[in-house]
């Protein structure tokens, strides 16, 4: 792309600004706009079950048109999306409410932009310590995919296969392992042969041409052809893009999922009508579980599991993508293998008896440690509040993800590696304090509610580090079959499904105010903890930590009752509270 042509294309997209009156940003009744957004994305699921491709159609189009979709998507893009802050080759974020109103009246007056611009490529390190790569779209480009992606999302997942988990709205991996524990599990499981298979570079091989004929007459195909083939921006040179998806994209982890959209059937799954589950599979077929490019398949057989791996060989090549032959392995349930950050494996005691463990992988674990004790030497000449702050995100992430499965004497290891670690960062700290000084000074009862003298702290701030072994072990609830948010008829489902979903690992009091405020903003009566889908890993839900502490905040309120003035809190979101203390009214439905 020359610098003359890439100078239209910014020009095309508006950067400066529309001229006209933006809406203000912060009066927008947003509940209205998500449930208008929510019901057409519900018609669109119920016509693609009823076969009406038209309506289907006609559906997206509204959709592609509409001025609570623009919103809900600038909204989504520039507010609660981890990153907000970060440009593509434009430059360009949305950080305040009237960059937001700009940005929003921008693209609903030009929904269809004429050209999309490159993705700038940016590294981010891997847990295995290597660089992923990642193309990140300029900003009006990423909302117009969000713009997209509510259109063409639900007719898919109407479609989806049943054990499909990753970058799917209501599912999270740990839907996923808990399928693989149900199927493995206990002495008359038949299914003790698994393919561990792993792809190599999904979403930088699949092909373009077999993804656009998925996508059929999608009303907005032109637009997802434009942002396959818009091009890579690295270290200022372009290159073309013949093949994949860009990691970073809004859009990409779908897009993945509607190239890989059939590989149950290729694998021989086969299902049979069920009350209990909505679907179960047929007792001789394989159970292949995925996510977005991950996954097993489960065989009654090493033969079993080696057509399936042959069947799946021809299945993707048409699709660009093929298996790593280095890290692609048969093996059986006794020897083990690893899913998603966990160990699964099959225990046989002396009596023949056997018994299915999944705890944490011994990777994880092994660079968790790395990493803490990192964290601790770069925190040399800090105080201890500082320390606490560095950590506790990492501590409850790590075991949030973590605390479905059998993790309960990895947690009290690594709590004996933290208290190790922060009694030698207190010790480089004082050299010349006796060890009875450095342990009364920075150990103690910080936590009212348990009795653990051995608590890393801050005397002055009463800051505390919190415990892996403090959090609870909690059996998860996998998804029912393929149920989906999107399905107009599993509402009472879903709505009973969050109710009974387990508390989110925050502290005691936020979870209390949690709890009494129904998980609701008293100002505008949004979820104070939005998200549009789960923590997948324990890094999100460390950024889940960090971005609640950012969003939410406690307001003091002192009130008189009979005379007497009575003080309680209640949570709000910052940004509510920031127009409280302003004298801003804060918009209710």
């Amino acid at each position: 792309m020359t610098a003359h042509a890439f100078a239209l294309a910014m020009a095309a997209l508006g950067v400066n600004g529309p001229e006209d009156a933006a809406p203000d940003w912060d009066a927008i009744n947003w509940r209205t706009h998500e449930d208008h957004v929510r019901r057409l994305r519900q018609r669109i699921f119920k016509a693609t079950k009823d076969g009406d491709l038209k309506k289907v159609r006609n559906l997206q189009k509204l959709m592609l048109r509409s001025r609570s979709n623009t919103l809900v998507s600038v909204r989504q893009v520039t507010q609660r999306n981890a990153g907000r802050k970060t440009a593509g080759v434009d430059g360009e974020v949305a950080l305040t409410s009237r960059d937001r109103g700009d940005l929003a009246e921008r693209l609903h007056r030009h929904a269809s932009p004429l050209k999309a611009l490159p993705v700038k490529r940016v590294y981010i390190p891997k847990a295995n310590g290597k660089q992923r790569p990642l193309g990140i779209p300029v900003l009006a480009d990423r909302v117009q995919q969000a713009r997209v992606k509510n259109a063409l999302e639900p007719e898919w997942e109407a479609r989806f296969e049943p054990r499909s988990y990753g970058f799917r709205p209501g599912r999270a991996g740990h839907d996923a392992i808990e399928v693989i524990f149900k199927t493995l599990c206990g002495n008359r499981s038949k299914r003790r042969w698994i393919l561990d298979a792993d792809l190599a570079g999904a979403f930088d091989r699949i092909d373009h041409d077999h993804l656009l004929d998925s996508l059929d007459t999608f009303p907005a195909r032109g637009m997802v052809q434009a942002w396959l083939k818009a091009g890579v921006i690295a270290s200022g040179e372009f290159t073309p893009t013949e093949e994949g998806t860009p990691q970073g994209g809004v859009i990409s982890p779908m897009l993945l999922n509607v190239a890989l959209h059939g590989m149950e059937h290729a694998a021989g799954v086969r299902y049979r009508p069920s009350a209990h589950s909505g679907a179960e599979t047929v007792k001789e077929c394989p159970v292949l579980v995925r996510y977005a490019d991950d996954y097993v398949a489960m065989c009654h057989s090493r033969e079993q599991a080696e057509q399936v791996k042959a069947s799946l060989t021809a299945w993707l090549e048409p699709r660009g993508l093929r298996f790593n032959e280095d890290k692609t392995r048969i093996v059986h349930v006794e020897d083990g293998f690893s899913f998603l950050g966990f160990d699964i494996r099959r225990r046989v005691d002396r009596q023949g008896s056997g018994k299915l463990l999944i705890t944490p992988s011994k990777e994880s674990v092994k660079r968790l440690r790395k990493r803490l004790s990192a964290d601790v030497r770069s925190m040399h000449g800090a105080n201890a509040a500082a320390v606490v702050f560095r950590l506790n995100p990492v501590v409850r992430g790590w075991s949030a993800y973590y605390r479905s499965v059998v993790s309960g004497r990895v947690f009290t290891d690594l709590d004996h590696h933290v208290w190790h670690l922060t009694y030698r960062w207190a010790r480089r700290s004082h050299p010349n304090k006796s060890r009875g000084w450095v342990a009364t000074r920075y150990f103690g009862k910080f936590h009212k509610s348990r009795q653990d003298r051995w608590v890393f702290g801050d005397r002055d701030s009463g800051a505390h580090l919190t415990k892996f072994a403090w959090t609870k072990i909690v059996r998860h609830v996998p998804v029912l079959g393929g149920a989906s948010p999107d399905d107009p008829a599993l509402a009472e489902y879903w709505t009973e499904r969050r109710r009974k979903k387990k508390s989110p690992p925050v502290d005691e009091h936020t979870a209390r105010l949690l709890r009494s405020q129904g998980g609701r903003c008293p100002a505008c009566g949004e979820f104070l903890l939005h998200a549009e889908h789960e923590p997948r890993s324990p890094r999100e839900w460390e950024q889940w930590f960090m971005t609640v502490r950012r969003v939410l905040a406690k307001q003091h309120i002192v009130e008189q009752v009979d005379g007497q003035n009575r003080t309680f809190y209640r949570l709000l979101h910052a940004h509510c509270r920031r127009q409280i203390l302003a004298g801003k009214a804060v918009h209710q439905p």
